[in-house]
């Protein structure tokens, strides 16, 4: 503790631990330090034991529900998109030695009060309810153009300047009705709520050209409108980390202290020390440790965030998948907003024993959105009612919070709160923004991006 580190990170939440993994590997010598006596964070994964006493005391579970250690339920449950942010860092820092995955299953979308299926392949585009043919007709125009747009390319605008078009005017070029709008913004741009469709189209096309898996060539796709549906859909094909993301922050653990960093848990209070409003160490058990920079989550400088919301969960225990996923073991379930009539997404999460997180036959499903009412219970009833017989259910909130400081005035560097969407694009994209804000640089993942399209192919 005598010491004197270039960055102390406090929290090992997934955020922070990959973080301290990409400064470790920069050559930074880094202090991690915990108030908890395990990984992971509001990130962790619990077993049953740990569930039971976190959200109904020191009742236990009925044995009906199988051993403790069998069980491995995520507190922030995502999945991993296959060319997204997360596998990028993956590939960029080779924390992939440290971990197994398994593809899940599939994506849908709740459209028109059914489950529909995220068509992955041209077959499943052809036969897909989500749209009439007429409509399909459209919408091969549309996905033809979003494939085809290049930036340095005018001929390929067709006129159009995303920067001033917002995508509410791109769109109604179209003639797409709302529905498939709701299916195109949602589960393909992954978009939160509609608030994207007043603003410049070009975050919107860029969403769905930047995260496809691979694209046919030109010549390709003017002959088949089908393909190119089906190849922006599989953009989003998952993957989900076996035994639980709490895997997650313990593999960029391991990154770090390959590369020198230390790490200590189980330490109490953990105060971040200032002088002249510059952080400069922290404190705990009486001994300060000195730093150039802290890094931290919400929870260790509470006067330097603001709550900005907060995300209502549902964590249920099955013995069958969700219905109308066909038999899914592991499946993301995409609800717009103006399909429920709220202000934003509801997001439905189910992962199962083909992923050891769970005995034999159970499923863990849960239920998240941002929270617009004080009772979890019936807020998130549109989603719950969705998941057919539940063993058990567990209902809480928990708030969001966002950094208000002036990193270059205090020398703090605070992540933002984890929100209700089920894949990792919006935490790793606070996690490479932070990663800029404390060394001065850009993460360059384009090189990892390629390689991985390149190894799939």
């Amino acid at each position: 503790m005598d010491e004197e580190y270039d960055v102390i990170v406090l929290g090992t939440g997934l955020k922070e631990c990959i973080l301290s993994g990409l400064l470790s590997v920069d050559g930074l010598k880094v202090l991690h330090m915990d108030r908890n006596d395990y990984y992971g964070g509001e990130s962790t994964s619990l077993n049953l034991n740990q569930l039971w006493k976190r959200f109904r005391g020191e009742d236990k579970p009925p044995e009906t529900l199988g051993s403790s250690r069998d069980y491995n339920v995520d507190m922030i449950p995502k999945f991993m998109m296959a060319n997204g942010a997360l596998v990028r860092v993956l590939i960029h820092t080779d924390v992939t030695k440290y971990l197994n995955f398994k593809a899940v299953d599939g994506s849908f979308v709740y459209n028109k009060g059914k489950i529909h299926k995220v068509p992955a392949n041209d077959v499943e585009a052809l036969k897909s309810p989500l749209m009439g043919l007429f409509e399909k007709r459209r919408a091969r125009k549309f996905f033809i153009y979003v494939q085809d747009y290049d930036e340095n390319d005018p001929k390929s605008h067709e006129g159009l300047d995303l920067n001033k078009v917002t995508a509410r005017e791109l769109i109604s070029k179209y003639g797409l009705d709302d529905n498939t709008v709701d299916f195109i913004g949602h589960a393909l741009a992954l978009h939160r709520d509609d608030s994207y469709l007043g603003e410049p189209a070009m975050d919107f096309v860029k969403r769905m050209k930047n995260h496809r898996n691979k694209i046919g060539n030109s010549e390709e796709t003017q002959h088949s409108g089908v393909r190119v549906f089906s190849t922006l859909s599989r953009r989003i094909s998952l993957y989900l980390s076996l035994y639980g993301l709490g895997e997650l922050p313990q593999a960029f653990a391991r990154l770090s202290a390959v590369y020198g960093g230390t790490y200590m848990l189980s330490k109490p209070e953990c105060k971040v020390e200032f002088e002249n409003g510059k952080a400069f160490g922290v404190t705990s058990e009486g001994e300060t440790a000195k730093c150039k920079k802290v890094v931290c989550d919400p929870s260790y400088l509470p006067d330097k965030v603001k709550k900005i919301g907060k995300v209502a969960r549902a964590i249920c225990i099955m013995s069958h998948p969700i219905p109308s996923t066909h038999d899914s073991h592991s499946v993301q379930v995409i609800l717009p907003q103006k399909q429920l009539g709220r202000k934003s997404d509801m997001y439905l999460f189910c992962c199962s024993y083909s992923h050891n997180v769970a005995p034999k036959g159970k499923y863990i499903a849960f239920v998240l959105t941002e929270a617009e009412t004080d009772n979890p219970q019936v807020e998130l009833k549109a989603g719950t009612d969705l998941l057919g017989p539940i063993d058990e259910i567990f209902f809480d909130t928990y708030d969001r919070y966002e950094p208000t400081n002036q990193n270059d005035g205090d020398n703090c560097f605070i992540s933002a709160s984890y929100d209700a969407t089920t894949h990792f694009e919006t935490t790793v994209h606070d996690v490479i923004a932070m990663y800029s804000k404390i060394t001065g640089k850009t993460l360059d993942l384009s090189v990892d991006l390629s390689a991985a399209s390149a190894a799939e192919e």
